[in-house]
C-alpha cells in the first residue's frame, strides 16, 4: 500500500476524501449513506483536510464536494438524540460550526463549492460559503431548519440575504422549499446550474482557470466584497486604494504587465 492510499484511507474512514490534481485540491464529504451528514468525526476530518489544502503552496484552488446522492444534508440528528430541552445546541455551534465557516471564508486560495445532490440545513450554508458554488440542475437546496424549530446557522442568515436579498431569503428559510440548481441561478443563489453528469468536469475547469491566475488578489477580492456590505463609499474606495497599492508591488502584477508587452502567457509564482 502507498502512503497515498495509506492516506485516503483513513481519511475515509472519517467520512472525508482528500486528493490533489495538479493545483486543485478536491476535498469529498464521504458519508454517502448518511447524505454526507455532519457528525463529529467528519467535522474534524473535514477541518484537517483543508488545513492540509492550506498549508501546500503548490495548492491554488480548492473545489468542496460530496460523494453519492448527496452534497450534505446538515446535522446528523442522531447525534442529538437526547431528552427536550436537555442540548444547549451554541455549544456544537461554537466548537464545530463557526470554526469551518471562519476557515472558509479565510481560506488562502479561491473555494468552489460543486454541489451535487441535496444540500440541506448546514449543509446549504456550507455551500453558500464558497466563493464560486457551481451545482448539477438536480441539486436541490434546503433551508431546513424551520421544520425542526431552528433558525438557518452556519452563516446561513448572513450569507443567503446577501445572496438573493432578504424577501427571498426570509421566504426560503421560513417556508423550508427545496430550490433545484436551475432555481437556484435563476435566483442569484449560485453561480450556475449545469447538467449533472458534467458537475465535477465543469467544476475543475473552472478551478484550473482560477489557479491560472494571481490567487493573492482573489482572496482580496472576497474580503471587498464583504467589507462593502457595511462600508459606506468613501471607505469602500479608501479600501480599494490600499488593496490596489498592495497588489501593484507584487511580482505577480509585475509579471502580468510584462507578459502583456511579451505577448506571452505569464507565469504566476505568489499565493
Amino acid at each position: 500500500m502507498t502512503q497515498a492510499q495509506a492516506k485516503q484511507m483513513t481519511q475515509e474512514e472519517n467520512g472525508v476524501l482528500y486528493e490533489t490534481r495538479g493545483a486543485v485540491a478536491i476535498v469529498t464529504l464521504n458519508r454517502p449513506d448518511k447524505l454526507n451528514s455532519f457528525n463529529e468525526p467528519m467535522h474534524i476530518a473535514l477541518r484537517k483536510a483543508l488545513d492540509e489544502a492550506a498549508a501546500d503552496r503548490s495548492i491554488r484552488a480548492l473545489i468542496l464536494t460530496g460523494a453519492g446522492r448527496g452534497f450534505c444534508a446538515g446535522q446528523d440528528l442522531s447525534d442529538r438524540l437526547a431528552a427536550p430541552g436537555s442540548l444547549d445546541l451554541s455549544k456544537t455551534i461554537a466548537a464545530f460550526y463557526n470554526p469551518l465557516v471562519k476557515q472558509l471564508r479565510s481560506f488562502p486560495v479561491p473555494v468552489i463549492a460543486a454541489v451535487n445532490g441535496i444540500a440541506a440545513g448546514a449543509g446549504a450554508n456550507l455551500a453558500l460559503l464558497a466563493d464560486i458554488v457551481i451545482a448539477a440542475k438536480s441539486a436541490k437546496f434546503v433551508q431546513a431548519f424551520s421544520k425542526i424549530g431552528l433558525i438557518p446557522d452556519t452563516a446561513g442568515t448572513w450569507m443567503l440575504p446577501k445572496l438573493v436579498g432578504r424577501g427571498k431569503a426570509y421566504a426560503l428559510a421560513a417556508l423550508a422549499e427545496s430550490v433545484d440548481g436551475a432555481t437556484a441561478e435563476a435566483l442569484g443563489m449560485i453561480w450556475k446550474a449545469v447538467d449533472d453528469d458534467q458537475l465535477m468536469i465543469a467544476a475543475e475547469e473552472l478551478a484550473n482557470k482560477l489557479a491560472a491566475v494571481p490567487t493573492y488578489p482573489l482572496i482580496k477580492l472576497r474580503e471587498l466584497f464583504d467589507a462593502s456590505e457595511t462600508n459606506d463609499l468613501t471607505a469602500q474606495l479608501e479600501l480599494e486604494s490600499r488593496t490596489q497599492s498592495e497588489l501593484g508591488k507584487t511580482p505577480d502584477y509585475a509579471e502580468g504587465v510584462k507578459s502583456f508587452f511579451e505577448k506571452r502567457t505569464p507565469k504566476f509564482s505568489e499565493r
